[in-house]
């Protein structure tokens, strides 16, 4: 247990769930129809929305073998961006990625396409991210090692030839989803001009240990929260000057230079 609360929030959470819940449902201790993405029953004014299942439809893996290697994937490539990468340097920013990955893939693969369960198209967004972070990076899939820069490609195709044209649509969409994340927050503002319209909140980076004068250790270095700044006017008139022999306490008029 140790270990596991070392393990990077956001990933551990997400490879934990998928294991139970998959584990639960494919041994019939639940029935994993209640966890699925439909629509009907989570847009819906007529009965209670059942919106849990924008959530659990991210933690179900396929059956037998994918019951490993789901969880993998995600964890593999989720942790080696929420450890290692320079866009998420800030307390919360994975999970607000995250998040932004989730939204887009419900509105694309569970609107659109009518999909059932996400955590695929969540682990090649992943894949797809940790790819354009490390295209040259020698990586292992199955017995074939090739650059990072393939991965997301071969994820594809495995899909495609596993479970079918369907299944790897699906699992497309989380490519779409990484790369419109990655051109709303570095693309449009680096190449168009344009401002980065997602940020992490303040509440979201205090869930994750955001305070003032924190410091996170990571791959690249340390990082510290800056402090809030101060009210420039508040600052002068509550500030203390230090002079030789003691301190002053700012009391009196005071004169400029050169006045009698």
């Amino acid at each position: 247990m140790d270990v596991f609360w070392t393990l990077p929030p956001v990933t551990r959470t997400i490879t934990a769930l998928a294991v139970i819940i998959s584990a639960l449902g494919y041994s019939g201790m639940i029935s994993l129809s209640d966890y699925v993405f439909v629509s009907q029953y989570v847009f819906t004014y007529k009965t209670v929305p059942q919106v849990w299942r924008l959530l659990t439809s991210f933690l179900i893996t396929k059956p037998k073998f994918g019951i490993l290697m789901d969880p993998y994937f995600i964890y593999q490539y989720g942790s080696g961006l929420e450890r290692e990468s320079t866009r998420f340097s800030q307390p919360g920013d994975f999970f607000v990625y995250t998040f932004c990955l989730c939204m887009t893939i419900i509105a694309t693969a569970g609107v659109l396409l009518r999909g059932y369960t996400f955590l695929q198209p969540l682990s090649l967004a992943f894949a797809y991210t940790y790819a354009q972070d490390n295209p040259t990076r020698q990586v292992s899939f199955f017995i074939v090692t090739f650059d990072a820069k393939y991965l997301p490609f071969a994820m594809l195709f495995l899909s495609f030839i596993l479970d079918g044209p369907d299944a790897a649509l699906t699992q497309a969409m989380g490519l779409i989803a990484a790369h419109l994340y990655d051109f709303l927050t570095r693309i449009w503002p680096t190449f168009g001009g344009g401002t980065n319209p997602i940020f992490t909140p303040v509440i979201v980076k205090r869930w994750f240990g955001g305070h003032a004068g924190s410091v996170q250790s990571r791959a690249f270095g340390s990082v510290q929260q800056g402090r809030p700044r101060e009210n420039p006017a508040v600052a002068r008139s509550s500030g203390r000057s230090t002079g030789v022999g003691g301190q002053w306490d700012g009391r009196g008029p005071g004169q400029r230079l050169g006045e009698q």
